[in-house]
């Protein structure tokens, strides 16, 4: 039975799992859909995810340590090292996403299994951390947040690219598209209809530009800000860890 009172599937067990039962629904998601991943996202944003990724990418001092949360084939990674970063980690759960991005990556990209919520990274030995719609599939997203403060070096910037909740005369367009088109076409393509149902229904579970802001606010993160890409259909926030230099 589906519940859409919050847009949820619970037929997908997306609310009702234990946390351990998730991560690995999760994870089987990701290893279905990883050869067809990037062209599934051209086709679902019609390549404009290309340009918020860009933005994203453009924003970010490139000296020292970076970090590519959740980065699955590399595509955030690989824009940052074009602009200038010596050396950046991609850090994914998915083995078979990165897998699929390895043959691009060139050799100043490093790859790392770990999840969010456990990051197998010493406290303050990161300059910059990024994560592009992916945060939202951690099991607890305030101890992921937890992480990320705690693995920044103090004044280490975090920036996130992140769906959210588009403007109110956006919405009647866009949740029929959404909910679905998305899933159709990931059966004509990718050959995973229920994987990207749950994508777009986890969309929907993830907090709005204002509660998101919140949240960090609440992990102890400084200067919070967020901006809107393409009428709130997607959103970057960024914050710094307290204690870089005034």
């Amino acid at each position: 039975m589906n519940d859409r009172r919050e847009g949820l599937d619970t037929s997908f067990g997306y609310t009702r799992v234990a946390p351990a039962e998730r991560q690995r629904r999760i994870r089987a998601v990701f290893e279905a859909v990883a050869p067809r991943y990037d062209l599934m996202n051209d086709l679902m944003s019609f390549g404009i995810h290309r340009l918020w990724k860009r933005r994203l990418a453009r924003g970010l001092p490139l000296a020292g340590r970076i970090v590519d949360l959740a980065g699955g084939t590399g595509d955030v990674a690989r824009l940052l090292v074009a602009g200038g970063a010596a050396e950046v980690l991609v850090v994914d759960p998915s083995e078979a996403m990165m897998q699929a991005g390895r043959p691009q990556g060139g050799a100043r990209l490093r790859w790392l299994a770990a999840e969010a919520e456990h990051l197998p990274l010493a406290d303050g030995s990161v300059d910059a951390l990024t994560v592009s719609f992916g945060l939202r599939n951690a099991t607890r997203l305030e101890a992921a947040l937890d992480e990320i403060r705690r693995v920044l070096a103090p004044g280490g910037r975090f920036a996130c690219l992140e769906f959210s909740r588009p403007a109110a005369w956006l919405r009647p367009f866009y949740d029929p598209y959404s909910f679905h088109v998305i899933p159709r076409l990931g059966r004509w393509v990718a050959r995973e209809p229920a994987a990207y149902q749950y994508l777009v229904e986890s969309i929907r579970r993830f907090p709005d530009q204002a509660g998101f802001a919140g949240m960090l606010r609440g992990a102890g993160f400084d200067s919070v800000r967020w901006r809107n890409l393409s009428f709130g259909i997607a959103c970057i926030h960024t914050a710094t860890r307290p204690g870089g230099p005034a």
